[in-house]
């Protein structure tokens, strides 16, 4: 529990827009803070000071097309490279392309570059360019691992776009990169630690995670994009999710007043390692707080939050940033 450091007393969380300028330009935020209860003063602690420069890193990398810090280690991991033998390939300086894994913005440049070469033919250029700088066995390696990449099966492809919007990285899907293993494991988490999860119920848990960790973090957990609908809040392709999600099986539950639901299970572990110690207190302080609500009283309980009372008149998308007036979190 926080405590004020200026009378040892409790803080409330809060919240108002502000403004704030970054490389010559102006962003609208939210900033966050803690507010001592006795003195009224306000403070903030690491943890929010990330929070707040994340929602304005957010708006400028979505603006000009630059990608995130997991797209560029993402990036290095599927070409099978060090950052400081990527770093030689696009000829940054030698430790360039860590600070961009660890959140240092790039130059407009060095944004779009790295935007590019996410496609292996086009890295395939920057390659063959430093090739004098490969030995050959390096090379060789690099130049097998891009045709791979490029005769890979589209499948996989596909069911990402059936499940995720495909408008980028945006105030719809909290800036997250779209992901599969975390949406999946998100869902395992879940299944595991109620024995398995109704539809209705899982919709309303992956609402208050994904918006929990934007809050926490400034950036979404999965990628999915939600809408308000008359149950509450939902994923908006949330029948795709169920249904095409591998070893995630869907079962016909028929309670004894004659009531019907469909219950997702699983046989496979939830993998911890798939996520990170953030994430995953993100994930138990959602259980923790739902753990013993029902499908229908975590319903009612989303129909408190603003996110959904603004939004459902038109059926609409929810935007994250709601994700600062949650009242179950």
């Amino acid at each position: 529990m926080m405590k004020s450091p200026f009378t040892g007393g409790n803080v409330v969380l809060h919240s108002e827009k502000r403004t704030a300028v970054f490389r010559k330009e102006k962003f609208e935020y939210t900033f966050l803070s803690y507010q001592c209860v006795d003195t009224h003063e306000l403070f903030t602690t690491t943890e929010l000071d990330t929070a707040n420069t994340m929602q304005i890193y957010n708006q400028y990398r979505t603006k000009y097309g630059i990608p995130f810090p997991d797209e560029i280690r993402s990036i290095r991991r599927k070409y099978g490279l060090s950052a400081t033998k990527m770093s030689v390939i696009l000829g940054f300086g030698e430790n360039q392309y860590r600070l961009y894994e660890n959140g240092d913005m790039p130059s407009l440049t060095n944004g779009r570059i790295l935007k590019t070469i996410q496609v292996p033919a086009v890295f395939a250029t920057f390659v063959e360019a430093a090739k004098n700088l490969l030995n050959t066995e390096e090379y060789d390696k690099i130049m097998l691992c891009i045709e791979e990449l490029e005769n890979e099966s589209n499948t996989s492809k596909l069911i990402k776009q059936l499940i995720f919007t495909t408008d980028g990285r945006n105030q719809w899907n909290g800036y997250a990169l779209p992901s599969m293993s975390k949406l999946k494991n998100t869902m395992l988490y879940f299944i595991e630690k109620f024995n398995g999860v109704f539809v209705t119920q899982m919709n309303k848990l992956l609402f208050y995670a994904d918006f929990l960790a934007y809050r926490s973090r400034g950036l979404g957990l999965t990628g999915l994009v939600f809408k308000a609908v008359p149950y509450g809040p939902v994923p908006e392709r949330w029948d795709r999710v169920y249904s095409l999600v591998d070893d995630i099986e869907q079962m016909p539950i028929e309670s004894k007043n004659g009531n019907s639901g469909t219950k997702l299970v699983s046989a496979l572990e939830f993998d911890e390692a798939s996520l990170s110690e953030e994430e995953l207190s993100c994930l138990a302080k959602v259980y923790e707080t739902f753990k013993n609500e029902t499908p229908s009283t975590i319903s009612e309980i989303s129909h408190q939050e603003v996110a959904w009372l603004d939004n459902i008149g038109s059926h609409g998308r929810i935007d994250y940033d709601y994700a600062f007036s949650l009242k179950a979190l």
